[in-house]
Order: structure tokens, then C-alpha cells, then sequence
């Protein structure tokens, strides 16, 4: 079996093994599978879950999408007529519970062909970070840790370098690098070049993809109810905008959906339900929320 399809087999189980985890956890609302199909090539299964008990709004989308690679994409990756195969799993759980994070995580395999289906290039991406209205340090060293140990058999500076990746491209810029949340890993374009390169950089996605819940959910299930009220929420609520800047004006994966005439419903699915913008809003002076804008840029929690 190809490597691409190997890795379509492994997303769609992984999206049954996350679901099925979440609905546990959430207790009352179950996801909604929507299929689609792409009229170029390919489609998906988009899963949604909302106004649950725990997660307010939430996604996890599978896709596998190929055909002639757009113009705009192909300017992007500096080649002329061109093919493309582009699979991927990518989630985002907006959480009622202000003191229960946000999270993202996207895993993904891109080929590229010349005219003649010749396999030009081929590449892995993907990665997940976390963005808590309010930060309980232990938590953040519960994510990252987990993360770490989970790659670490892969390089032991290989955590550093995605860690610091993940810091800098989860960053919005046009606020003064501040940070969208906590980080996490991420990588890029990891190219396989050989066999035993192929099958490594498959062995190091899986690890990604397979460690995600036990990053995220002990930090749920410990926060998930924890009081708050009309002040967490509006707080909650501002910062989700903060998400909603990055997703729409620096987000790769989400420009290079539209870009494909991918999905419009299942790419937008990242945003939140509800978010605030106020004109130059300022937290109170000594108030948690002031407290935890000094967490909003690159820190070490490992």
C-alpha cells in the first residue's frame, strides 16, 4: 500500500478514536458527520459537535483532496501545471468552561506530480498547541511534557525546534507578537527523500496524531468544572477574537482551503461561536486576566 493511502487509512481512524474520546468526556452531545465531496477531486467527512457540556463548539475534519493544483497554489509553490494529493485531519474545540483551553491540531501528507503523475515532492505538516483563557502552569507543563515524550525517541532536539516553531508561526504579528495562546509543537514541509525517510516521518506523524488526547483531555477533565461567571466569559470572549485574527489573516491551512475550492463550512468550522472585539481593550491592572497576558509569548514549560 502507498504512503498516501496509508495515511488516509490512519486520519479516518484517528478521527473515530478522537470523537469517540470527546463524546465521552462531553457526556451529552454527540458529533454530526457531514460528507462532502469535492467537484476537482477527492472530499471529506467533517464531524461536529456543539452545546454540549463541555465543549460549546468543536470540530474534527478529515480530508482527502487531489486534481490540478491552482493557480494560486502553484505561484505559492513556484512550479507551473502541476497535480496535487493533499490529505489531512485538522481539529479545533472551543470549550464552554472559560478555565478549560481551546486547542488545535492539524496532521497532514501533501504530494505533488508533474503532468505525467510523476511524484515531484512530498511533504508532512502539522502539529497542535493549546490557548487557555486562564493558565494553570501545571497544565502547561502536563502539554508540553506530553508532546515532548512523545517525539523525543525522534531526536532529542527535535521538541526544541518544533516547540519554537510553533511559538513563532501561532503568533499575531499585527498585535505585537503576541502569542494566540500557549504553543505546543508544529512543524512544516518535513520532506521524505528515501524509503526509510518516508517510513520515519510516517512513524513521527502517528506519534503526533496518536498522543493528542493524552495531552489535552486530563486538562479538560480536571477544569471542566470549574466555576465561573459573567467576567470569565466576557474575558473568554475577547481572547477568542484574538483567535479569529489569526485564523482569518495568517492561518496557511486555512488560505490554502479556499485557495483549493476547498470546503467553506468545514475551514470555518475553527471559529468560535461567539467572540468580542473592544476598542483597545485593556485588562484591569492586578486582575487575572492582566496576570495572564504575560503567558501570551514564548515561555519554557519542559
Amino acid at each position: 500500500m502507498s504512503i498516501k493511502n496509508e495515511f488516509a487509512d490512519y486520519i479516518h481512524g484517528l478521527q473515530d478514536t478522537i470523537c469517540a474520546a470527546l463524546e465521552r468526556v462531553d457526556g451529552k452531545s454527540k458529533f454530526i458527520e457531514d460528507k462532502w465531496e469535492r467537484a476537482e477531486g477527492g472530499g471529506g467527512k467533517t464531524r461536529v459537535i456543539a452545546d454540549g457540556n463541555v465543549f460549546e463548539k468543536g470540530g474534527v475534519n478529515t480530508s482527502i483532496v487531489h486534481g490540478q493544483l491552482p493557480k494560486a497554489m502553484q505561484m505559492a509553490f513556484g512550479v507551473t501545471e502541476a497535480d496535487f494529493f493533499a490529505a489531512g485531519l485538522s481539529l479545533v474545540l472551543h470549550p464552554l468552561n472559560p478555565y478549560v483551553p481551546t486547542v488545535h491540531a492539524n496532521w497532514r501528507y501533501f504530494e505533488l506530480y508533474d503532468k505525467e503523475g510523476t511524484r515531484l515532492d512530498a511533504w508532512y505538516g502539522g502539529g497542535t498547541d493549546l490557548t487557555p483563557y486562564y493558565l494553570f502552569e501545571e497544565d502547561a507543563r502536563h502539554f508540553h511534557s506530553t508532546l515532548k515524550n512523545a517525539i523525543e525517541p525522534f531526536g532529542s532536539e527535535v521538541y526544541a525546534s518544533c516547540k519554537k516553531h510553533c511559538d513563532e508561526y501561532f503568533n499575531n504579528r499585527h498585535r505585537g507578537d503576541e502569542m494566540r495562546g500557549i504553543g505546543g509543537v508544529f512543524y512544516d514541509y518535513l520532506r521524505t527523500e528515501a524509503n526509510a525517510d518516508e517510513n520515519r516521518l510516517f512513524e513521527f506523524q502517528q506519534a503526533n496524531g496518536n498522543t493528542f488526547l493524552d495531552a489535552y483531555l486530563p486538562i479538560v477533565e480536571k477544569r471542566m468544572n470549574t466555576a465561573y461567571g459573567e467576567r470569565e466569559i466576557e474575558w473568554q470572549e475577547i481572547r477568542r477574537g484574538r483567535y479569529v485574527e489569526f485564523n482569518l489573516i495568517h492561518d496557511r491551512g486555512t488560505l490554502f482551503g479556499l485557495k483549493t475550492n476547498g470546503r467553506t463550512e468545514s475551514i470555518l468550522m475553527s471559529l468560535p461561536p461567539r467572540a468580542r472585539w473592544y476598542y483597545n481593550h485593556q485588562p484591569a491592572p492586578g486582575s487575572p486576566e492582566a496576570e495572564m497576558m504575560k503567558y501570551y509569548k514564548p515561555m519554557d514549560w519542559v
